[in-house]
């Protein structure tokens, strides 16, 4: 079993005081997911806005018992999104800062172009996308249509985008456009929200409102040149390559919310159903065992991936492991009280809406199996 470092330790259990302020809100920003922007204030916000950040764009790094967090190492993240996430996935989700367009600038911006980004986010909280995912494409680099052309002396940015959490309260992004065909041929650009062209429209959704998935069209958004990522790097490490670093990053976040989601499902039952049956009791055992040992699974992935590139195969197999840990556990809680569970206990109603999003995060499990798979194969992956 892995056992945390004292400052790992020091930060999950602030993490854990945040997560019930997070609850707090949960149900309203549920129904009001511009309600985020009331809650700026929650401690969980400053640190969420702040990670990952290369401490030496941070003026002020979060100081927990004399400990700094900027969330630059996966364990680290993983440790305190399982908690967060138990207070509320959606508002976890929902806040300002960096996310993924971080991780990306991170892999293939220039020291100028993380320095804007890092300076635009510092000024005041601020919302940033990554739309990568296209209407009925997916995010096969193969079938991107959306397109980066040189019209004039300009670059001009065409497409559409899809299900791109917080787009429509963002005020900068990254796109993955098209410049040539085939997969060496997609590049990644900063993009302004307030740009002519640029238009997000929320989604409706049944789970993580609060993170409002968008529809994002593009139409003639104006690129400049110095927005245009990876422009010293070869052709290979450009575009897809830079998008799978990033993910690869923080798909052990992923597998950490959905394991927090199943933990405050299980939480939820131990606190409403004080008396149970012995088989009630022995079936809370299991699943109590299932979250240690999901947990188990996804801290070794994340010091994997911060140890090697090859620590991706064992993200995905925790994040495919956690994405149906969390859908199991959350219909599991829902039979403890009855055919009306989901009307009188509307919090378990909400966790369990919110499992079914986290299958659709950074790739669904058949892409996972797909890249273990791939893994075993050239063998990468122990057995």
């Amino acid at each position: 079993m892995i056992n945390l470092d004292g400052r790992l330790k020091a930060g999950q259990a602030l993490a854990a005081d945040w997560a019930a302020e997070l609850r707090a809100h949960a149900l309203h920003a549920d129904r009001e997911p511009d309600a985020i922007k009331d809650l700026l204030h929650l401690a969980a916000m400053a640190y969420l806005a702040t990670s990952p950040v290369p401490e030496k764009y941070l003026s002020a790094p979060i100081l927990i018992d004399g400990h700094h967090f900027s969330g630059m190492t996966t364990l680290e993240r993983v440790v305190f999104i399982e908690e967060m996430a138990v207070g509320d996935p959606g508002l976890l989700l929902a806040a300002p800062g960096p996310s993924l367009s971080g991780g990306l600038l991170l892999a293939l911006g220039d020291d100028d172009q993380r320095e804007r980004f890092y300076e635009r986010l510092f000024r005041r909280p601020t919302w940033t996308f990554f739309g990568l995912t296209e209407p009925d494409r997916g995010s096969d680099a193969g079938a991107m249509t959306t397109s980066l052309d040189r019209v004039d002396g300009r670059l001009l940015l065409n497409g559409a985008k899809r299900y791109v959490g917080n787009a429509a309260r963002a005020e900068i992004g990254v796109v993955f456009a098209r410049t040539a065909p085939g997969p060496l041929g997609v590049t990644a650009v900063v993009v302004e929200t307030n740009q002519p062209g640029f238009a997000a429209t929320p989604i409706p959704t049944i789970g993580l409102r609060a993170n409002q998935i968008c529809d994002i069209r593009l139409d003639d958004v104006v690129i400049r040149e110095d927005d245009v990522l990876g422009r010293g790097l070869s052709r290979t490490r450009r575009g897809m390559w830079g998008a799978l670093q990033a993910l690869n990053n923080f798909r052990p976040g992923v597998a950490a919310l959905a394991v927090g989601v199943a933990r405050a499902a299980l939480e939820y039952v131990q606190q409403n159903r004080t008396m149970l049956s012995p088989a009630e009791a022995e079936q809370i055992g299991r699943i109590a065992a299932r979250i240690a040992a999901a947990r188990e699974v996804v801290w070794r992935a994340a010091i994997a991936v911060d140890s090697s590139p090859e620590g991706a195969y064992l993200a995905s197999a925790a994040k495919g492991r956690a994405a149906r840990l969390a859908e199991e556990v959350t219909q599991q809680a829902l039979s403890f009280f009855g055919p009306g569970a989901r009307w009188d206990h509307p919090l378990l109603d909400k966790l369990d809406r919110d499992a079914r999003g986290v299958e659709f995060m950074e790739g669904t499990t058949n892409i996972h199996r797909l890249n273990v798979f791939q893994g075993l194969v050239r063998e990468t992956v122990g057995t």
